[in-house]
């Protein structure tokens, strides 16, 4: 599936920075009417926000989406926390992963699917040593460094 082309809302870039991504899986939001409206102009932070475990549902925690100006009294509260909509099946093995190994479910991308509806991209995440981090520069700063070298070569 070619999640690339799908309209992006916000991005978490230093996810992948902090954290080994073994997988990544799609899981849907349950979002109040002025949320979606705020999304479509735009408007969300990923940077702090973390999934988890609330009373045995999947709940996203701490997604900045800014209230709605045209929306008066019947505005959201911009930090609530989200239930994420996943398979049951799907749930249940996510929540063992994070009991059981010690990871973490850590949101990559939000983002509009091609019927208009608004996805989370959520990874199952390890976290990186320093030493990791170093080495990723440094192959990054190789890679960089050799594709200069092969367009001045010709």
């Amino acid at each position: 599936m070619a999640v690339e082309r799908f309209r992006a809302i916000a991005q978490n870039r230093r996810a992948r920075y902090d954290y080994f991504i073994d997988e990544t899986l799609e899981a849907g939001l349950i979002l109040h009417g002025t949320e979606v409206k705020s999304l479509r102009n735009g408007r969300a932070s990923l940077n702090e926000a973390y999934a988890g475990e609330s009373s045995g549902y999947l709940v996203l925690f701490n997604l900045h989406i800014p209230e709605y100006e045209a929306a008066n009294r019947f505005n959201h509260e911009p930090r609530r926390p989200r239930n994420l909509l996943v398979h049951k099946r799907e749930r249940d093995r996510l929540l063992g992963l994070v009991r059981r190994d010690g990871c973490t479910l850590v949101p990559l991308r939000l983002y509009f699917n091609p019927r208009g509806i608004v996805k989370l991209e959520v990874g199952v995440a390890r976290g990186k040593r320093q030493v990791d981090k170093r080495q990723d520069k440094k192959k990054r700063d190789w890679q960089r460094e050799k594709s200069r070298l092969l367009r001045e070569k010709g």
